[in-house]
C-alpha cells in the first residue's frame, strides 16, 4: 500500500502528481483521478483573482494524512494520492489533486470520490476568496456536508 498525502505551497503539475501515482500502482487495473481548480467566480458570480488558503503547518498536514489513510483503509486500493494546496492560489490553478488506484475501476472510483468528499469538509483550512470586491470568507456548502454523509 502507497499512500501520499502532501501540502503544496507552491503550484504543482497535476500531469507530474499523475505519473508518481502511475509508477506506484502496481498491478493496478484502474486509475482515477480529480484535479480540482481554483474557481474564477464566486458562488455569487463575483470575480475572483486569487484564493488564499491559510492553515497550520502540522495539523493540516495530519489531516491530510488521516484522510488519505482512510480512503486506503476503507476501500480496496493499492495507492492513494492527495496534494493539497496552501497560501495564496491564482483563479485557475491547480488546489487539489486526489488520486487512486486499485485492481478494479470500482474501487478507485469511489476511494477518490471520498477522498474529495473529506478534503472538502474536513482538511483543516481557512479559506478566503479575493477579488477587485473585496475578499470573503467560504465554508463547505450544505451541499458538502451532505455528499460527505453518504460515507458514514
Amino acid at each position: 500500500m502507497a499512500i501520499v498525502a502532501r501540502l503544496a505551497e507552491a503550484p504543482f503539475n497535476p500531469a507530474a502528481e499523475l505519473e508518481d501515482l502511475t509508477r506506484n500502482a502496481n498491478n493496478a487495473g484502474a486509475i482515477v483521478n480529480f484535479v480540482g481548480l481554483a474557481r474564477p467566480v464566486t458562488s455569487t458570480g463575483a470575480v475572483v483573482d486569487h484564493l488564499v488558503l491559510e492553515h497550520h503547518p502540522r495539523l493540516t498536514q495530519q489531516s491530510l494524512e488521516m484522510i488519505a489513510s482512510a480512503a486506503a483503509d476503507r476501500f480496496d486500493v493499492g495507492v492513494v494520492h492527495v496534494v493539497h494546496r496552501c497560501g495564496t492560489i491564482l483563479a485557475g490553478e491547480p488546489i487539489v489533486f486526489a488520486g487512486a488506484a486499485s485492481a478494479h475501476r470500482r474501487a478507485a472510483f469511489e476511494a477518490a470520490d471520498y477522498l474529495m468528499d473529506r478534503l472538502k469538509t474536513e482538511a483543516i483550512f481557512w479559506k478566503r476568496e479575493v477579488g477587485a470586491s473585496g475578499a470573503s470568507w467560504i465554508e463547505p456548502t450544505d451541499a458538502d456536508f451532505a455528499d460527505r454523509r453518504r460515507w458514514r
